[in-house]
């Protein structure tokens, strides 16, 4: 975003925030809260561009990745959910490891450095099954990172066979796991779990989760579900509690708002508008200091949305995905997967350097002008 450095603000409460930010300082909740509340999109999105710039320069990064949903049977009923079915319902599937492995063989061609699987809370699959599911993706694709399970779902397995957290993510990591996905954290508020996820484990959990994963050598994604029926304090909240696991762990590789999807779970439902999303981007970024990336998730804003948020803190727009399911069955309205040649030309577009890279953000390659 080049733009001249600021002298003034439309709203004066938010003027100390750039002086904070020109010398690198950590913004408080309660500054947080007020930018949520400011309607000076554009100095947010400015200050929001100062910290991308200074953690990533203009650098805009992409993967090569398949997404894979092994199953939508699922033990919960969340509200904002359209993705899940109950086992025997019209519509739901379990795919077997010999189907998932297909899948794998049928984009062998393709050079993909990650594979991202998650579904639901399966209530009979045995617990093979999942270290199966690994085995056979790394005998395929040994060289790709495995991207395995919510912090939900690795929470309902060591709960169902009777396992410790660490067991689970040990014996997966033996498997093949190399990262974990940041999905389930939803917002981590009670009241907000309570209305809309309430047989979800808590935010607390999921922190705890989270944290053993880092513990143990495994980075995970982080996320917040915005939009349902959250305050703006409780998303300042969930920011401030993901950073301040950040401080203690070091393990989260970046952090991914993501945009309630709300066509199919109810009509009367909203969507989030453009200008909420662009602040949702910016202020994660001004918030999370620590965390070094921040997605703008193409699929859940689409395409034209997310290059704008490139000049609103974001500096991430995921990948090629192929066969993206939990979002669309939500009624997301963008494809369910693009090329690396539209990736980079819609980044180029953003006037920013495209820059594929791996699950760990290792650089692959560089699109120079």
């Amino acid at each position: 975003m080049k733009m001249k450095n600021f002298s003034s603000f439309r709203d004066s409460t938010i003027q100390k925030i750039h002086e904070q930010i020109l010398n690198n300082e950590r913004i408080v909740a309660e500054d947080g809260l007020r930018l949520f509340e400011s309607g000076d999109i554009s100095a947010i999105g400015y200050w929001a561009n100062l910290r991308r710039e200074k953690i990533n320069g203009n650098h805009t990064y992409f993967v090569r990745n398949q997404y894979i949903n092994y199953s939508n049977v699922c033990a919960l009923d969340c509200k904002f959910c359209s993705f899940n079915r109950k086992d025997g319902e019209d519509g739901a599937y379990t795919h077997s490891v010999e189907h998932i492995a297909e899948k794998i063989r049928e984009q062998l061609h393709l050079p993909i450095t990650e594979i991202h699987i998650v579904g639901g809370l399966h209530p009979t699959a045995p617990y093979e099954y999942y270290l199966e599911m690994l085995q056979s993706i790394k005998e395929l694709r040994p060289e790709v990172n495995i991207k395995y399970l919510t912090a939900v779902e690795i929470d309902h397995i060591a709960t169902k066979f009777g396992k410790t957290i660490e067991t689970v993510f040990s014996d997966f990591k033996n498997a093949g796991m190399n990262a974990m996905p940041g999905g389930g954290a939803e917002v981590f508020a009670e009241r907000m779990r309570l209305k809309m996820c309430p047989e979800k484990i808590s935010g607390n959990r999921w922190l705890e989760i989270v944290k053993t994963a880092h513990q143990m050598g495994i980075p995970t994604n982080a996320t917040m579900l915005y939009g349902t029926v959250e305050t703006y304090e409780e998303r300042i909240e969930h920011l401030c509690a993901l950073r301040e696991l950040q401080d203690e762990t070091n393990g989260f590789l970046t952090f991914i708002p993501l945009a309630y999807q709300p066509q199919n779970p109810s009509p009367k439902a909203k969507w989030t508008t453009g200008m909420d999303d662009l602040k949702m981007q910016a202020i994660s970024r001004i918030m999370l200091d620590n965390i070094p990336h921040i997605k703008a998730f193409w699929i859940y804003l689409t395409p034209a949305v997310a290059q704008v948020a490139l000049n609103f803190g974001a500096d991430d727009i995921d990948g090629t995905v192929i066969e993206e399911n939990v979002a669309h069955e939500a009624g997301a309205q963008t494809e369910s997967a693009m090329t690396k040649n539209d990736l980079v030309k819609l980044i180029k577009s953003a006037e920013r350097t495209p820059v594929e890279r791996d699950t760990f953000y290792n650089v692959i390659e560089v699109f120079e002008k």
